[in-house]
């Protein structure tokens, strides 16, 4: 879509794009297809699309799939969609915040749906939270997000974050293409990333071992430049001398620091505290 059909729209449905929502149009239809490509779509499947916006994404979705149910905050586009209805019956819109929406009918969802959105940057993690947080969670997860964030997301040992175990806690990341800021209007200050997570999930492994997991995970980047034993101990009122014996096994490395743990090397050092009762 070229800027000035989008400007055409903008103008005809009276919308200016929103520095508030992070509405920032993808001009690009290769980056459409690294999206598309990055799902690994079959025909039977339901994708779920958070801010279609003007449909750049939305309508290829359609052609591919069974049917897009998408969440969209900017009822002014409201029309849009009501033309796009009669030749479009495979895309349902709900109007409103996916934060609050999606987890109220994510139960009704087919086993196996994907979720594809070009995220406001400041709403990326919130967004990830709430669907990696999901009682039905999707098989796979394709979003653009500012590169910084997939980078973050995508860390390996010795760079990892909070974000970043909490990601690969449930799933496996990658990164599927760079994309230049140039490639959206209006153009925005940073460039952008499409992150696929796949090998989702499907269950959560029970609601008392993810709370006690990132509980401890909290703690753990409570002051990430600080050794990780001192703020755990700290966190669940043990000496420090009843967990360095986990982390001997866990690590080898008494004094390492939270962003040198894999995600794996969380849930052993979480299995092992609740072995040992620790912080029960």
């Amino acid at each position: 879509m070229s800027v000035s059909h989008l400007k055409e729209l903008c103008e005809k449905y009276h919308l200016a794009p929103s520095k508030h929502y992070g509405q920032h149009y993808l001009l690009s239809h290769h980056v459409i297809q690294t999206m598309i490509d990055a799902a690994n779509l079959q025909p039977s499947d339901t994708v779920v699309e958070i801010g279609p916006g003007f449909g750049v994404l939305t309508l290829p979705l359609a052609a591919r799939v069974k049917c897009v149910i998408a969440f969209e905050i900017e009822k002014k586009i409201r029309p849009f969609w009501d033309e796009q209805a009669a030749q479009q019956k495979n895309i349902t819109i709900h109007w409103g915040n996916a934060l609050y929406q999606l987890p109220k009918m994510a139960d009704t969802l087919p086993a196996g749906y994907v979720v594809a959105a070009n995220l406001p940057y400041h709403i990326t993690s919130n967004i990830l939270r709430m669907i990696l947080t999901l009682e039905k969670r999707p098989r796979t997860i394709v979003v653009m997000v500012q590169k910084e964030v997939a980078d973050r997301i995508c860390a390996k040992p010795g760079d990892m974050s909070l974000l970043a175990v909490s990601v690969q806690y449930v799933g496996r990341p990658r990164i599927a293409g760079y994309v230049p800021k140039e490639l959206f209007w209006p153009v925005p200050k940073v460039d952008s990333a499409v992150v696929a997570i796949g090998d989702i999930q499907e269950k959560s492994r029970s609601h008392a071992f993810d709370d006690f997991f990132f509980r401890l995970v909290r703690a753990g980047f409570a002051h990430k430049r600080k050794q990780a034993i001192p703020q755990i101990a700290k966190e669940f009122n043990v000496p420090p001398s009843r967990i360095q014996e986990i982390f001997r096994q866990v690590s080898r490395d008494e004094k390492i620091r939270a962003e040198a743990l894999s995600a794996e090397q969380w849930v052993q050092l979480a299995n092992a505290l609740i072995d040992r009762k620790i912080g029960l």
